[in-house]
């Protein structure tokens, strides 16, 4: 995230600190460093880049996904049993400040995406080699974890082997960090499965809580933004990548990849893709939790 300057908030009681491609940050006006506000906004990015116009409602859907995640995951997380501010209560959480890891855990269970180029490179992702022959989407035969480096905002992320994760946070939380996602991705995996969908893969954040030391999930989880879902009926009837119906932000990427050479400012995102993407995000959210979506 970027730093704010601004000691002006439109939030009493909070400070504006940083922004970041989608989240705008807050801590408490009265000093107190054990808690922050964190808002989701509208914005929608890929490729590292902040797109226009914004997704409505999309704020409130990640969060709210977010939170239910939350309540599935028997993990410590970092969210505090607190109200967030009327205006914004769908789209923000008051969380616990954490000294969070600089490495993005990935977990992948299909191969696709930048794994799938990777792949196609050199028969590996991450440094862990692949069976051979296989095609963009193929299910693996067991989920892997496949860490990246988390760059500062405008940088690009970097895939990274498990080694270099250690060299990152040493060996203990290393090896916390692989065991802990994958273990998540199997649950998670396993209750999208009921509801008709397939997690292909997802992205964790985790930070140490300073206060007890522990381990504890962060920032979104299992939303739209960090994790591709696909349908599974369309998945397994289909062939190829008309198998890929997907209920993510992949429809934006799409359509980036046929109308933009990743140079220069990306162009603005028609009408119908932000219809599409706002339709298929609070589809998944129905799907999965059984409950109406909040927008």
């Amino acid at each position: 995230m970027t730093s704010a300057t601004s000691n002006n908030s439109e939030y009493p009681g909070w400070r504006h600190l940083a922004s970041g491609k989608v989240r705008e940050l807050f801590v408490p006006e009265d000093g107190d460093s054990s808690k922050m506000l964190l808002v989701a906004s509208n914005r929608i990015s890929a490729f590292d880049h902040i797109l226009e116009p914004e997704i409505p409602g999309k704020g409130a859907l990640l969060t709210q996904l977010s939170n239910w995640w939350f309540k599935q995951i028997q993990l410590p997380n970092h969210l505090l049993q607190e109200n967030a501010p009327e205006p914004i209560a769908t789209r923000a959480m008051i969380v616990k400040q954490l000294k969070m890891l600089p490495v993005e855990c990935v977990v992948r269970g299909a191969i696709t995406g930048s794994g799938y180029q990777e792949y196609l490179r050199t028969g590996a992702v991450c440094g862990i080699t692949l069976p051979a022959g296989l095609s963009d989407g193929d299910l693996l035969p067991e989920p892997i974890y496949t860490p990246a480096y988390k760059a500062p905002q405008g940088e690009h992320d970097e895939n990274i082997t498990y080694e270099q994760s250690v060299a990152l946070v040493g060996p203990e939380l290393a090896a916390q960090l692989r065991d802990r996602s994958l273990e998540i991705f199997a649950a998670a995996a396993a209750r999208a499965r009921q509801a008709g969908i397939i997690l292909a893969d997802t992205k964790f954040e985790f930070g140490v809580d300073p206060a007890t030391g522990a381990l504890t999930l962060a920032d979104e989880v299992l939303t739209s933004d960090s994790s591709r879902y696909w349908d599974a009926a369309v998945y397994e009837a289909g062939t190829g990548k008309d198998r890929l119906a997907s209920f993510d932000k992949q429809i934006v990427r799409n359509w980036l990849l046929k109308n933009w050479d990743q140079t220069g400012t990306p162009p603005e995102l028609p009408a119908e893709i932000v219809t599409q993407t706002l339709e298929r995000y609070r589809e998944l959210f129905t799907k999965l939790t059984g409950e109406n979506a909040p927008v």
